[in-house]
């Protein structure tokens, strides 16, 4: 017997955090490292909504509430829900959690067995995968193609349904790609599902960056579809579009009554409850008249670094970049550059154990950070499973406008640096 449960060592991470110390310790040696890691917004929370927090707090309302989340708040998202996506909604289906995070494992782990099937998008939030070892389920990953703008049809998806599907992640707009899905996708989406899969299906609709799209796309939400009511678990929250990750809002709209409740009770075991202070201050984030202009500016402010950043990425040889339509990231192909630099090669002259733990893209990550002082996410960070002939990064962009500049500044130093990338290898040092 030994002192962790199997289960400990089959969960995996989010390595967007685990750069965190890398960053702090070449800083404590005084390097000024360009931050494009973390999806966390550089605005501060809407002053409204700082104002309400405080006042509740004034208010002493910071003690034990409603487990299933205040019922002001509930009710809130009902409607905004019943206005954006056109269904009815209740305030009874819908549980807050401490972010947004925290439904995709409580699903797993309430849904999902082993025998289940869980179907993901690759590249994805790792936490789709990560969970499902953990659960005992059996992971499928399906891999979304630059070709298609990293979107998604009913005819890639139905290959990987079955049966077998208990639940199905779906990401619009997606991270780490931006990419967006069409009302006709989602019906094709829907569609496919109701073909291939059991009546206990559900579909995991993560919404998160349900604000921040480009160029006049609108949000679209397979919640919206004949029929897919009745299957469809819709996931929002705050940290994206009230830049407050820290607030740690989240919610989730289920398809019953007696599964919110399933859900209520998880949270009583695991959290209690949600700060209720907070809470109060996302309720009026939604229903304020104030909050579609906070929204607006931030997202105006993301589409300019976009178009900065894409155009400085494809002006660097061996970098494509698509321009996202949503989020705040981009996702080049950097394979040319590893060819450029001799990265494919130096991968394979690795000993078979460090192999497996990095990737061509992960020592162009590592290089990037530990060289040229530019933080950024490698292609197995969102997917480790099948992602070995994919090479690319991610960048976020909610970082300030003139450091954007600096790091494609480095990044294209970088590029260019094959006797830089030698001496690195030569080091043998963070490769992974």
């Amino acid at each position: 017997m030994g002192l962790y449960a199997d289960r400990a060592g089959r969960i995996d991470s989010e390595n967007a955090f685990r750069v965190g110390p890398y960053i702090r310790s070449l800083e404590a040696q005084g390097r000024e490292i360009i931050k494009c890691n973390l999806g966390e917004p550089d605005f501060p929370v809407p002053a409204f909504i700082k104002e309400e927090v405080k006042r509740q707090i004034d208010l002493d309302n910071t003690h034990y509430c409603d487990p299933q989340g205040i019922p002001s708040l509930r009710a809130a998202i009902a409607r905004q829900i019943e206005e954006t996506r056109g269904v009815r909604a209740e305030a009874e289906r819908v549980v807050v959690f401490p972010g947004g995070k925290p439904p995709i494992g409580l699903c797993q782990q309430t849904y999902c067995g082993p025998g289940d099937e869980v179907v993901y998008p690759s590249p994805g939030f790792p936490i789709y995968e990560s969970f499902i070892p953990y659960v005992g389920a059996t992971p499928v990953p399906v891999h979304l193609r630059q070709e298609n703008a990293f979107s998604l049809s009913g005819a890639e998806l139905t290959p990987a349904l079955s049966q077998r599907t208990k639940l199905i992640f779906l990401n619009f707009p997606s991270n780490p790609t931006g990419g967006v899905a069409s009302p006709e996708q989602l019906r094709e989406i829907g569609q496919a599902i109701r073909d291939r899969c059991g009546r206990d299906v559900r579909i995991f609709s993560d919404e998160i960056y349900e604000h921040i799209l480009f160029d006049g796309y609108r949000h679209h939400s397979i919640l919206s579809c004949p029929g897919m009511e009745k299957s469809t678990i819709l996931v929002s929250g705050a940290s994206k579009s009230f830049a407050w990750t820290g607030g740690r809002i989240g919610w989730a709209l289920f398809p019953t009554r007696e599964e919110a409740e399933v859900f209520k009770n998880l949270n009583i075991n695991y959290f209690s409850c949600t700060a209720a202070y907070n809470q109060e201050g996302v309720r009026l984030g939604i229903e304020s008249p104030e909050a579609p202009a906070a929204i607006k500016k931030m997202v105006e402010t993301f589409q300019m670094r976009r178009d900065l950043v894409v155009d400085g990425l494809n002006a660097i040889p061996g970098i494509r970049c698509l321009k996202p339509k949503a989020t705040f990231y981009v996702f080049p192909n950097v394979e040319g550059v590893c060819r450029h630099l001799g990265i494919f090669d130096a991968f394979e002259s690795l000993p078979a154990d460090i192999r497996q733990k990095t990737s061509p893209s992960t020592l162009l990550q590592m290089f990037l950070l530990f060289v040229h002082d530019v933080a950024t996410m490698d292609r197995k960070s969102f997917g480790r499973i099948g992602a070995e002939p994919y090479h690319y990064l991610r960048l976020s962009i909610a970082t300030g406008t003139e450091e954007l500049k600096k790091g494609l500044m480095h990044i294209a130093e970088a590029a260019k640096d094959k006797e830089g990338f030698r001496r690195f290898m030569e080091k043998g040092e963070h490769l992974f």
